[in-house]
């Protein structure tokens, strides 16, 4: 039995005509009506009941019509799915992301849109560090990530940059310090720090440290945390002050004050990593969406690049 056994008896039974369905199917009449004695012989039993005026199931021709309908129902569907996974509309696509970048900027942006054009699609966002977003997407249990990168990506990874951002330095509003004031870097020198064990990731940690001794600025650091959230925990204690992505201020904690440095410059590459041989085609609709939000958006390309 071949699907077009099904699709004729369905058309057949729905038109009740031999005639009238063959003309709906385009096909001849002969042809059709061959299909249908086909389709009984195999099956053993009569599946119509032929009169001068037209033909009527029998009663396990309309047992039969009730499968047959369900069954290529289920083929249109898989077959409608297929085509959408192709398109990059349907299936699922694993994001990870640094958990600052989606509070604003073009990572919320890229998120909303996508799931305008991919209702379907299970979209999977992992927070994760840059290091540990390397890795899960090198494993393939990411298809990519909203990572900052300051150093060359692990072999066989490529980069989409997408826009720069960068440092501001974090203090207790029980300082009283006015968040709209200017804070030279060496009149730093006398207060606590609070940072990210260098572990965590290594080349922006010496990017950040190296920056800030350009500046005549040690960090004298009295706490390591590996999340911006924990540090920012920590500064509202009045534990220390902190530098940290100014993407912070997007959702500042009630006791925290952000400045800008007058002297200090530490700039944060946002980048997309994902692997170029990974075949999902979400991932390609994902990253033309990326492109044309790229596009859109301004960069400041006078950046001068970290070093390991």
């Amino acid at each position: 039995m071949e699907l077009r056994h099904l699709r004729y008896f369905v058309a057949v039974a729905e038109a009740g005509s031999f005639r009238v369905a063959a003309e709906r199917i385009h096909i001849t009449q002969p042809a059709i009506t061959r299909q249908i004695h086909d389709l009984e012989t195999e099956v053993g039993v009569a599946l119509f009941e032929r009169s001068s005026t037209g033909v009527a199931l029998t009663p396990a021709g309309e047992h039969m019509l009730k499968d047959a309908r369900a069954m290529l129902g289920k083929l249109e569907d898989s077959i409608r799915t297929a085509r959408h996974i192709g398109a990059g509309l349907a299936g699922s696509l694993r994001i990870g992301f640094v958990e600052n970048v989606s509070w604003d900027g073009v990572v919320p942006t890229a998120f909303a849109r996508f799931q305008a054009q991919a209702p379907d699609l299970q979209l999977q966002l992992v927070p994760a560090n840059s290091p540990e977003q390397f890795q899960r997407i090198e494993a393939d249990t990411l298809d990519g990530g909203f990572v900052y990168a300051f150093d060359a990506l692990p072999a066989g990874l490529r980069l989409l940059p997408l826009q720069q951002r960068h440092a501001v330095l974090a203090v207790p509003k029980q300082w009283g310090w006015h968040e709209h004031q200017r804070v030279a870097a060496k009149s730093l020198r006398d207060k606590r720090f609070v940072a990210f064990p260098r572990h965590t990731y290594p080349a922006y940690y010496d990017y950040l440290i190296r920056s800030c001794h350009r500046a005549g600025l040690t960090l004298d650091i009295v706490q390591e945390v590996t999340t911006e959230a924990a540090i920012l925990s920590l500064v509202s204690a009045g534990i220390g002050a902190a530098i940290v992505n100014a993407s912070n201020r997007s959702r500042p904690p009630d006791r925290v004050t952000f400045l800008e440095f007058a002297d200090l410059k530490i700039e944060i590459p946002l980048g997309f990593a994902y692997a170029p041989g990974n075949r999902n085609p979400a991932l390609l609709r994902f990253l033309q969406l990326l492109e044309a939000l790229s596009d859109e958006t301004p960069k400041n390309r006078n950046v001068e690049k970290p070093k390991r």
